[in-house]
């Protein structure tokens, strides 16, 4: 990879700081499963990105970041969202939870 000139890096600077801004508007990481705004697109799993990879992207910008955060996602390079990550306060929790359940197992 060659090396960054300074327009670049702005470029780039420029477009995370969108990404950071960018959250999940609908669907099963959207806002009425995890409100207020869903779930920022830096925390979806690789498994949701290829079932849009699969299906087609978002129309519209949203699309394209979504694309943009597939890619450096499955090239290894997900540790550029750390920042953001610790600026938010760390990375969201897509993972659903478990029904909390005691057991009676009885006396033994």
């Amino acid at each position: 990879m060659g090396q960054f000139t300074e327009i670049d890096r702005d470029d780039f600077r420029n477009l995370l700081n969108e990404i950071a801004g960018a959250y999940m508007p609908f669907g099963k990481y959207g806002p009425k499963d995890y409100p207020p705004r869903g779930v920022p697109l830096t925390d979806l799993s690789p498994e949701y990105f290829g079932w849009f990879m699969e299906r087609g992207w978002p129309k519209g910008r949203l699309g394209e970041l979504m694309a943009i955060v597939s890619e450096i996602k499955s090239t290894g390079a997900d540790h550029v969202f750390e920042p953001i990550r610790r600026a938010r306060g760390g990375r969201v929790s897509v993972r659903k939870r478990r029904p909390n359940t005691d057991f009676d197992l009885g006396d033994e």
